[in-house]
Parts: structure tokens; sequence; C-alpha cells
């Protein structure tokens, strides 16, 4: 059952909870009348236990049991580290 969680790939936002980060997922989507694509976004909170996450970093996040009112989600790894100090990269 653990090989069929979903995983998003997303930046992180914001680590100002305790061992809580926010991530960015973004998605392209096509309009379906006009063809036009889009760009949309959405917010998840997502448990870290280290709290090794920081501002800007890409993260891999998997679907987990419900850890409170609005956490579902775990970071599984970080793929990339941001450079710069709790700043967002420009662009996101």
């Amino acid at each position: 059952m653990r090989e069929n969680r979903k995983t998003l790939t997303g930046r992180v936002t914001s680590n100002k909870m305790q061992k809580t980060v926010v991530v960015k997922v973004e998605r392209t989507t096509r309009h379906r009348l006009y063809g036009k694509v889009m760009v949309t976004a959405k917010r998840y909170k997502a448990h870290d236990e280290e709290g090794s996450c920081q501002v800007g970093d890409l993260v891999r996040i998997v679907e987990s049991r419900p850890l409170s009112r609005e956490k579902r989600w775990v970071v599984d790894a970080i793929l990339e580290k941001s450079q710069g100090e709790g700043t967002l990269p420009p662009g996101v």
C-alpha cells in the first residue's frame, strides 16, 4: 500500500512553524475553451520532522495519514537546497 501513495514536488514558501513547512506546488493546465496554458498553484502543509527545510528549497512530499487538521503530507526528500538565506529565488 505504501508504494501507491501520491507524491508532489514543490518549493518551500514558509518554515515558521515547528516541524511544519508550507510547500507551493505549481501545475500547468490548458483552458477548456480557449486553449491558453495557465499555471495554477496550490499550497500544502507538510510535516518536516528534522526541521531541515529552508525557504526556497525544492522538496518532494508524500501523502500520509492525517497528522493535524490541515497536515496530510510528509517531506520525503530535499531535491535542491536554496542558495539564499531564507529568501525565495526570483520568479517563485
